[in-house]
């Protein structure tokens, strides 16, 4: 099951440490810019990728992509609840709610 998260609560869990974060657009959006620490999953690579970037199923996985229209996020997490991770979250604000807020970003691989 997926289940939505705000801003606050995905920079709770990043400055915790408590979750893996997974940005789901292509290598150069993320080589751009992208949330502290978040990982590169883009839809297209999920089931080869996610086994060695998420090798346990039972940790916090938050996926978010550009903004709410973008549907990445939402098609990546839900591969992931398919694929069998117990806890996944979609930040569907994703990083344009993240840069509006004036909350840092990390560049290149």
């Amino acid at each position: 099951m997926v289940k939505p998260i705000t801003r606050d609560e995905v920079k709770q869990r990043i400055d915790a440490g408590s979750a893996i974060v997974v940005e789901a657009l292509p290598a150069d959006y993320y080589a751009k810019a992208h949330l502290p620490g978040a990982l590169n999953l883009p839809v297209d690579d999920v089931e080869k990728l996610a086994p060695t970037l998420l090798p346990d199923k039972d940790s916090a996985v938050i996926v978010y992509c550009a903004d709410s229209p973008c549907q990445n996020s939402g098609t990546v997490a839900k591969h992931l609840a398919e694929l069998g991770y117990t806890q996944v979250f979609d930040y569907d604000e994703g990083k344009a709610d993240w840069i509006a807020a004036g909350l840092p970003t990390e560049s290149g691989n």
